[in-house]
Parts: C-alpha cells; sequence; structure tokens
C-alpha cells in the first residue's frame, strides 16, 4: 500500500473539511423549519404586496454598469495598500502603479466609448 509518511494529520483535515460542510446541510435539513409552499413562492418586495412574476428580463445596461463599478472599486482594494507604503516602495513600485492606473484609464476610455456608462 502506498502511504506518505507525515501526512496522516493533513489526512484527517481533509476529511474534517469535507465532514463539516455535510454535517451543516444535515443539521439544516433536520433543524430548519419547513415554510407554507405558497409564501415560498412569492417575491420579496421590500414588506410590499408583490405585483407581477418574479422572472422579468432586466435591460443588459444595468449589468454593464455593475460590472464597471466592480473592476473600478477594485482598483481602490489594489492602490491603498500601495499608497500606505509608498515611501518604502520606492521609485519602481510608484512606475508599477503608474501603469496599473493607465492601464484602468484605458479600460474606462472604452467602457466610456462602448456606452457602459450611459444610462438612458
Amino acid at each position: 500500500m502506498f502511504s506518505l509518511p507525515g501526512y496522516d494529520s493533513f489526512l484527517g483535515f481533509l476529511l474534517i473539511a469535507g465532514a463539516v460542510p455535510v454535517l451543516a446541510l444535515i443539521t439544516n435539513k433536520l433543524l430548519a423549519p419547513t415554510p407554507s409552499p405558497g409564501e415560498r413562492r412569492l417575491t420579496y418586495e421590500s414588506g410590499m404586496e408583490p405585483i407581477g412574476g418574479a422572472w422579468i428580463q432586466f435591460n443588459i445596461r444595468y449589468y454593464m454598469f455593475a460590472l464597471v463599478f466592480v473592476i473600478f472599486d477594485v482598483e481602490t482594494v489594489f492602490l491603498y495598500p500601495w499608497a500606505v507604503s509608498f515611501h518604502r516602495l520606492g521609485l519602481l513600485a510608484f512606475i508599477e502603479a503608474l501603469i496599473f492606473i493607465a492601464i484602468l484609464v484605458v479600460a474606462l476610455a472604452y467602457a466610456w466609448r462602448k456606452g457602459a456608462l450611459e444610462w438612458s
């Protein structure tokens, strides 16, 4: 039998990591209250009575606008640590950040030209 010495604890970790989600799902199935079928199928509209069906089509502009927002929101996640440690990183990191910002400006110009930022 093929055995790797020293990996017993890793195997135990994998077994526990695989058992935790299964136990959570089983516990949820056993302990969760079951709602009535009619109430479960209703659309939630901030406590108001639902109007119309839940399956409506949204305009693609909503998704494009949200995607552009997420892209430029993630930009701040990458730039904030750079800005905090700006003095320790040196000139090379400054040039890399400028290249990163330039790529984002090109992406913004492309999205603007394609009309992804138009709301009308």
